[in-house]
């Protein structure tokens, strides 16, 4: 497919993919410092597929959000063009359903083909690959196919250099705009049902010799990584490693990490400088604290003994954290702005809603709270029997979630007729239990609460469970059949209501 982007891999000084460290905030300080592409940090596809993409107004990003709420990968405009999302994958279809999920938002896609950690090469991916060139030419050459954006993989060298250059020639033939080579070995063994491994760690010198036979093997640009131990301790330092490997670009992990203005041609800048500047994109972008803490904590390496890396070291929450760098104004201000900014768009969002509310829908102020109820017993429950009782088709949910705070609301429509809370809820069950109790309020008919009096739902319950007993007790048949249980279950298969 045609490639639709301006992304070239030749002549760039590019920020490696990092576990923990390739988060926006420092994808987007290495890109003021001089960086020309920068790699998320390797995100598997199994957790990817489980996300939604998000467009949220309040930062002005797109989250892609996990089913806890949890955001898996943020991005922004500014990198659209430069980011490279970095995938771990051992099956061509998953990695393809991922790449498209996000390659709008993204400049490249990459196969993460070199990481040694025991968590993806047990899930045969990473350096795992390295052993199945036949799944490595299968992922690859899907993505290739499937998506207009470029892909890379970034590998690790094998024991033989003859056998890292044939695989990667097999590699290039399947269309990839270039690969990344980690300069170090990996050994994946089998002994009959007992596999082992083996990688050399970053003590190890990096084989420039290897890197180098490979760029003269290929015509695709080839990525040098590895040298942070060895070569990179300034600017000055990444034009030696392209050199002595002949690669097309530099990728800088541990250098960069360390101080990600090693990307600057002017020398880097001094380290507490560096870190206020990450802070400062990290309240920016809403960096959880834990994640900064370890960055900084990276960062500080020997200086955590001193008074600030202790303080740092204490932190618990971001404020504390800002404490530490003497960034507390900052905090204070940039906090406002947001508050100030969200509470702008919640009002707008809602006059918007105003706007547009359908005029037929019968609309109350009201939450579901469980500790209103008898436990097992929902509103839900008690609109769907009422349904049942009046001959009435069963209640119809539809539920909607608002981009700007992920909140949820739900209408439900009961004999042609629709009704909704005007409240909006944190999650789709309790947004459909409020609806269910706006039309059973709306209706004049009982809902369940305890200080209603007796509950009939509760006692249809006693009674099964005492023909359950008995019929025990005489030796009979435990299984219920399923026309009594219907009486009690709601017929929605998101509730958590334990079945009779």
């Amino acid at each position: 497919m045609t490639v639709h982007t301006p992304l070239c891999f030749r002549g760039k000084n590019i920020l490696a993919p990092m576990v923990r460290v390739g988060t926006l905030p420092m994808r987007l300080l290495a890109l003021d410092y001089g960086a020309d592409i920068v790699y998320c940090e390797e995100l598997i596809d199994i957790k990817m597929m489980q996300c939604k993409r998000v467009i949220n107004e309040v930062l002005e990003t797109v989250d892609f959000v996990a089913p806890n709420e949890r955001v898996v990968f943020r991005t922004c405009e500014r990198e659209r063009r430069c980011v490279v999302f970095q995938m771990g994958s051992a099956d061509a279809e998953r990695a393809l359903a991922v790449a498209k999920l996000v390659e709008g938002d993204v400049a490249g896609i990459d196969i993460n083909m070199g990481c040694p950690k025991e968590y993806s090469t047990k899930a045969r991916m990473g350096a795992a690959l390295l052993s199945d060139p036949d799944k490595i030419e299968s992922i690859l050459t899907t993505l290739v196919k499937g998506i207009c954006k470029p892909v890379t993989c970034k590998i690790r060298i094998l024991p033989s250099v003859e056998d890292t250059v044939n695989l990667v020639k097999r590699i290039e033939k399947t269309g990839i705009a270039a690969i990344a080579v980690h300069g170090r070995k990996f050994f994946f063994l089998l002994f009959s049902l007992l596999e082992r491994k083996k990688e050399e760690r970053p003590q190890h010198p990096v084989h420039c010799d290897v890197i180098r036979a490979i760029s003269e093997a290929v015509s695709i640009p080839v990525i040098a990584n590895g040298g942070s131990h060895d070569f990179i301790k300034e600017y000055a330092d990444i034009e030696t490693f392209q050199k002595a490997t002949a690669a097309s670009s530099v990728m800088i992990a541990r250098a960069a990490m360390w101080n990600p203005s090693v990307f600057r041609k002017e020398g880097p800048f001094p380290l507490k400088e560096v870190m206020q500047d990450y802070i400062k994109y990290v309240l920016r972008y809403d960096n959880h604290y834990t994640n900064t803490k370890y960055c900084l904590c990276q960062m500080l390496r020997e200086q955590l003994e001193t008074a600030q890396g202790k303080k740092l070291h204490a932190a618990q929450s971001m404020q504390e954290i800002c404490e530490a760098f003497e960034m507390s104004d900052f905090y204070e201000e940039t906090t406002a702005i947001f508050e100030a900014k969200k509470t702008s768009l919640e009002t707008k969002t809602q006059d918007e809603d105003d706007q547009m509310e359908d005029p037929d829908v019968i609309k109350m102020a009201v939450r579901f709270d469980k500790r209103e109820y008898p436990p097992q017993i929902t509103p839900k429950m008690y609109l769907l029997e009422w349904c049942r009782k009046e001959k009435h088709p069963q209640p119809v949910y539809e539920t909607v979630q608002r981009p700007l705070d992920r909140l949820f609301s739900s209408v439900v429509t009961v004999a042609d007729q629709k009704y909704r809370s005007s409240l909006w809820d944190k999650s789709k069950k309790l947004a459909e239990q409020a609806a269910a109790i706006v039309c059973l309020r709306t209706l004049g008919v009982p809902e369940g609460k305890l200080f209603e009096g007796e509950n009939h739902l509760i006692n249809k319950r006693k009674r099964e469970d005492q023909e359950h007993l008995n019929n025990r007790d005489h030796g009979k048949d435990l299984a219920e059949p399923t026309h009594k249980k219907a009486n009690f279950v709601e017929d929605t298969s998101d509730m958590n209501v334990p079945k009779m």
